[in-house]
Formats: structure tokens, C-alpha cells, sequence
């Protein structure tokens, strides 16, 4: 083999390391987190409390290895308590360029009778604008959500509990031209589809002698396992609809 031959070889080599390098960073570049913030609806649960299950922990699954998903819901929480206690510095404290936010509040900012976290709707709506434009600030996206309906059904019909927490969300995504997911109404339909009995399996129904529950449990607010996981599709279907970047970091895109 000459010179010329070996050069060329060489050459092609380097060129192949070079694009690896060059393809490595890219991949790299392009991934982006899903900070996730709200109540117990979405918050990931201990063991000890399944099969209550939030929807976030099943949205996390719909995603490939191109997006890392921070799930910071926490119980109990509201727009004012996540504030207050530090939640919201530790998440935009980290968020990057181009990640994304879903807010999803109202479960407990609606009692109003508990000071530590209930919210009037001018105060939510404060704390929701916040959130959207410190977010926005950092370069992140924020997609705001309307919480999930209760299993609330009084003579065969499903009732609304969350008085105008969801429009006031609503509201915020008109005014800032927010991308905007209507947890609510499209949970409503999906519960309100399957009827009073049908739909307790998308909640934490536990038969007495659970190992977790031994008293068993009724629980019309918080998840199953397959409930959080229709949940989590109704928040796909959203993002879909909305035709975001994000819907191309879905497995099943």
C-alpha cells in the first residue's frame, strides 16, 4: 500500500470519527425535559399507597429517549404552597431552553377554606401567569392544564367541583397565548361515558383486605393504575392536537 492510499484511508477514517462526534453532539443538543408541576392528581406515589396511581407516572412511558420528564407534582399542593415552599425556585432554577412545563393546579387553590394553600381567583391567576412567564423567561415552554374531573355524580349525572379555577386557566392560555389542554372537559366526557359504576375503575377503589388499604378505599379524586393511565392519553392527545415539537418525542408518534 503507498503513501496516497494510506493518506486517503487515513483521511476517510477521521471524517468517520469527525461525523460520530458531530452526530453524538446533536443528539445530545436535542434533549429536552418535561418539568411537570401540580397536585396529587399528577404526583408520582409511594408504594405503600398503591394502586393509587398519579398520571404523570404513566405519562413518562410515552416518551422516547430523546426527552427526560421531571415529575415535581407533589400532594396537597397548590399554585400558592408550591410557591411558598420552594418547589417552583428548584424548577425554574433548571429549566433550560426549549423544555417544556406542564401546570397543572386547581384541586387545592379551589378550598379557599384552607389558608396555607387555598387561593382567591385573582390570586391564581397571578401565580399561573408567574409560572408562565418566569418559564418563558428561561426559554421553556409552559403548556397550562385544567384539572381532572372528580368522580362526582349526583343522580346519575356527573357535577362539576371545580367552580372557575378552570376557566381562570383558561383565561391565562387566551391572554398569553399559552398552548392550553383542557384536562376537564375531556376527563368529564371520558367519565361521564362510562357512567356511575363503570367509572370507578379509573379511581383508587380498593376492595377491603388490600394489603395498603385493609379498611379498603373509595376514593373519587385520585387514580388507578388504568386511570392514570387514560388520563395521561387525554394529555397526548392534547399535545398532539397542538401540534407542539413534543408530540415528535412520542413512541407511538
Amino acid at each position: 500500500m503507498n503513501l496516497r492510499d494510506v493518506n486517503l484511508k487515513f483521511g476517510k477514517l477521521l471524517l468517520g470519527l469527525l461525523f460520530i462526534v458531530v452526530t453524538s453532539f446533536v443528539i445530545q443538543k436535542k434533549k429536552l425535559t418535561v418539568w411537570m408541576i401540580g397536585d396529587s392528581t399528577m404526583a408520582i406515589k409511594e408504594a405503600k399507597v398503591f394502586p393509587e396511581t398519579g398520571w404523570g407516572m404513566e405519562f413518562v412511558k410515552q416518551f422516547n429517549s430523546s426527552i427526560s420528564v421531571e415529575n415535581k407534582a407533589m400532594n396537597g399542593r397548590s399554585t400558592k404552597s408550591f410557591i411558598n415552599e420552594g418547589r417552583w425556585k428548584q424548577v425554574i432554577d433548571n429549566i433550560h431552553q426549549g423544555d417544556y412545563l406542564l401546570i397543572e393546579f386547581g384541586h387545592n387553590d379551589e378550598k379557599v377554606d384552607k389558608p396555607a394553600v387555598g387561593t382567591s381567583i385573582t390570586e391564581f391567576k397571578a401565580n399561573l401567569t408567574r409560572f408562565v412567564l418566569e418559564s418563558r423567561a428561561k426559554g421553556g415552554i409552559p403548556v397550562l392544564l385544567t384539572p381532572i374531573t372528580r368522580r362526582t355524580f349526583k343522580g346519575g349525572i356527573l357535577t362539576d367541583t371545580h367552580g372557575n379555577y378552570p376557566d381562570a386557566i383558561a383565561f391565562i392560555a387566551d391572554s398569553l397565548k399559552v398552548p392550553f389542554i383542557d384536562m376537564l372537559a375531556r376527563s368529564k366526557k371520558v367519565v361521564s361515558d362510562l357512567g356511575d359504576e363503570a367509572s370507578k375503575k379509573l379511581y383508587n377503589y380498593v376492595e377491603v383486605g388490600n394489603v395498603n388499604y385493609p379498611q379498603g378505599k373509595k376514593d373519587d379524586t385520585h387514580f388507578s393504575p388504568d386511570g392514570a393511565k387514560k388520563m395521561a392519553e387525554l394529555a397526548v392527545e392534547g399535545i398532539k392536537e397542538l401540534k407542539l415539537e413534543l408530540a415528535k418525542r412520542l413512541i407511538n408518534n
